[in-house]
């Protein structure tokens, strides 16, 4: 069992950086593929990144390739999504995942709300 509880969402400005969290509890966090994805009002829940293990490996959705980083220290039982160039079209509430899958994602967050102002 993983609890995942999201932080470090907010208001921030167009072409700005935010930087979300997500810290895990239970002993087999390092197992886990761990994963990013974001819902606006209105829309499908959309990928945004997934990071492997070891944080070795990671890909990304195409709306935020380039802009958006993710990584993880295990040591702390926590991943990072380090959000820059920030677009209107970005806010949406923010959840990460767990699975010890990519795609098979058991454990989710309760989301952090991330709003970008033009």
């Amino acid at each position: 069992q993983v609890r995942l509880v999201e932080s470090g969402g907010g208001l921030v400005q167009a072409g700005g950086s935010l930087r979300l969290s997500c810290a895990g509890s239970g002993r087999s966090f390092a197992n886990y593929y761990m994963a990013w994805f974001r819902q606006a009002p209105g829309k499908e829940r959309e990928f945004v990144a997934v990071i492997n293990w070891f944080g070795t490996i990671t890909y990304y959705g195409d709306s935020v390739k380039g802009r958006f980083t993710m990584s993880r220290d295990n040591a702390k039982n926590t991943v990072y999504l380090q959000m820059g160039s920030l677009k209107t079209e970005d806010a949406a509430v923010y959840y990460c995942a767990a699975g010890p899958e990519m795609a098979d994602y058991r454990y989710w967050g309760q989301g952090t709300q991330v709003t970008v102002s033009s």
